[in-house]
């Protein structure tokens, strides 16, 4: 996932809910990241070995990885090193600024391609929303958001609709939730959105969660059942099931297409369903 230049569409509300994953062994460490990170504006999970951060990560959908190296250990280094077997997810150093620890930061910002260092004590509010501009939900929202003219969504009100379910980062999107978003019923917001020839709404929002599938396939420290679970299919085979109804290829194939191969798919296959679940010829009902 690249990082591309900002754009009016782009700019997508509701990605600042942060899902982060930390590690500290130090409990001013934790107050601080629990300071940085408050549970009313997104979850924060502790882990207390390499082993648990793998499992939280395959297990729960993460935006990113604070690892305090306030206190380094085995641990720490261990935790770091899973960096590189999830390049989709930042890691973050966390910790005081110190100068013996210059040869430790470069380690982790070169050879362990850490996103940054979040020094305590400096600026401390603005950790938050250095993770949330990195996040996966807000660079996802940014890469996939300015696809949406190529998908046949044009209007105003599509836009509006799209961005809310970009904001979710490809986890589940409830027709209800966006129906509130933009003030209508459900049956309002899907006779709308789909009006004049344009894509249905469902058909959009599994698109847009087969991009954060594609996105995570390209992770090897992700396989298909992980890639479910965090993403909220109900197993593995919904997720092939959905990838070969919008896209014609099974879940396997989608760490070795890029986007643009991934949105020629998507149009050739048809961007309207049928209520049974068939593609019309041509996309259309």
């Amino acid at each position: 996932m690249t990082r591309s230049r900002p754009d009016p569409v782009a700019r997508v509300k509701g990605t600042d809910t942060l899902a982060v994953i930390a590690v500290s062994g130090r409990e001013k460490g934790r107050e601080a990241l629990r300071r940085a990170f408050p549970r009313h504006r997104g979850t924060l999970a502790f882990v207390r070995s390499r082993a648990e951060c793998l499992t939280t990560l395959r297990t729960r959908f993460t935006d990113a990885v604070v690892v305090d190296v306030g206190q380094t250990s085995d641990l720490q280094w261990e935790v770091a090193a899973l960096a590189r077997e999830f390049p989709s997810i930042p890691f973050f150093a966390f910790g005081p600024h110190r100068p013996l620890d210059a040869a430790a930061t470069a380690r982790l910002l070169g050879t362990m391609e850490f996103a940054d260092l979040l020094m305590e004590g400096v600026d401390d509010g603005l950790h938050r929303e250095l993770v949330v501009a990195a996040g996966f939900s807000r660079r996802f929202a940014e890469a996939i958001a300015p696809l949406a003219t190529t998908v046949g969504l044009t209007s105003p009100f599509h836009l509006k609709v799209w961005s809310q379910i970009l904001s979710r980062g490809g986890r589940p999107v409830r027709t209800s939730d966006l129906a509130t978003a933009v003030n209508l019923t459900r049956e309002h917001l899907s006779r709308r959105f789909s009006a004049g020839g344009a894509p249905n709404l469902k058909r959009i929002i599994d698109f847009a969660r087969l991009m954060a599938a594609a996105e995570l396939a390209k992770n090897v420290g992700y396989d298909l059942p992980d890639i479910a679970r965090v993403l909220g299919f109900a197993s593995p085979s919904h997720l092939s099931v959905a990838s070969q109804r919008v896209f014609g290829i099974r879940a396997m194939s989608l760490a070795r297409l890029r986007p643009p191969d991934l949105v020629s798919r998507f149009l050739a296959h048809g961007t309207r369903s049928r209520a049974g679940g068939g593609v019309a010829p041509g996309g259309h009902l």
